[in-house]
Order: C-alpha cells, then sequence, then structure tokens
C-alpha cells in the first residue's frame, strides 16, 4: 500500500515536468553511467534494450538526451542535454517535496520509521 502511494505521489510530482517515473530513472542512469550501453541501461532499468531504444528515441526527440551512437552494436554515445540537465534538477526537487511530505518530520509516524529504515539500509546503517 505504501509502494503505491509513493508511486502516485512521485507520478504526481513529475507529472508538470512532463516525465515519468521511468524516464526519470533512465535519464539518471545515462547522466551517472557517461557511455553507458543500451544493454546496461535495460539491465539498470530493468526493462528490455528495444524498450530502452525506443525511451531514448523520445528523450531525444524531446531534446533531452543526444544519441551520437553511429550504428547498431557500436559503443554508445549517450549524454543529457543541457535541457535534460536543468529537468533532472528539477525533478530533484519535485522527488525530495514527496520524500518531505511522506518521511519527513510531519509524516505519520510509521512512515517515518519506515524511510529511515529504509535510508539506513542503502547506507549500510543499522535503524534506530
Amino acid at each position: 500500500m505504501l509502494a503505491r502511494r509513493i508511486e502516485a505521489e512521485l507520478g504526481a510530482a513529475l507529472a508538470p515536468l512532463e516525465l515519468t517515473v521511468s524516464r526519470l530513472g533512465l535519464l539518471g542512469h545515462i547522466v551517472s553511467v557517461p557511455g553507458v550501453s543500451f544493454s546496461d541501461l535495460a539491465r539498470m532499468s530493468g526493462i528490455t534494450v528495444q524498450s530502452v531504444h525506443t525511451a531514448v528515441k523520445a528523450l531525444a526527440a524531446a531534446g533531452l538526451v543526444r544519441d551520437h551512437t553511429t550504428r547498431a552494436g557500436s559503443a554508445s554515445a549517450i549524454e543529457v542535454t543541457p535541457d535534460g540537465s536543468r529537468l533532472l534538477q528539477a525533478a530533484k526537487k519535485a522527488v525530495a517535496g514527496v520524500d518531505e511530505r511522506l518521511f519527513g518530520p510531519e509524516a505519520d509516524p510509521v512512515q517515518r520509521r519506515i524511510g529511515q529504515a529504509v535510508l539506513a539500509a542503502f547506507l549500510g546503517e543499522s535503524a534506530g
């Protein structure tokens, strides 16, 4: 139930940016891993290589990435454009707002503890 609420809140926060959670993830992977292959993007995103190609084409058409890949099978050369970088910054603010609403000081105490436990797990610490 909480996962669905998080997904819905993220979707609503990203909608004004004309961005989905999956496209945000894809942009994040592209900016974080320069020279990432389509296959690696597919693995990281949990989608097929064909879906990655389609998504990258859509991101390129929107002016968010440039795909300098010369031909199928060659090393990929996908980069986030300045517009893509600006969109990522706006998305980070939107996601931070969702995080604050769902897990911040004013959130339900149980949800706050869940958020703290998840953060501690990612940081390799014990939740207290």
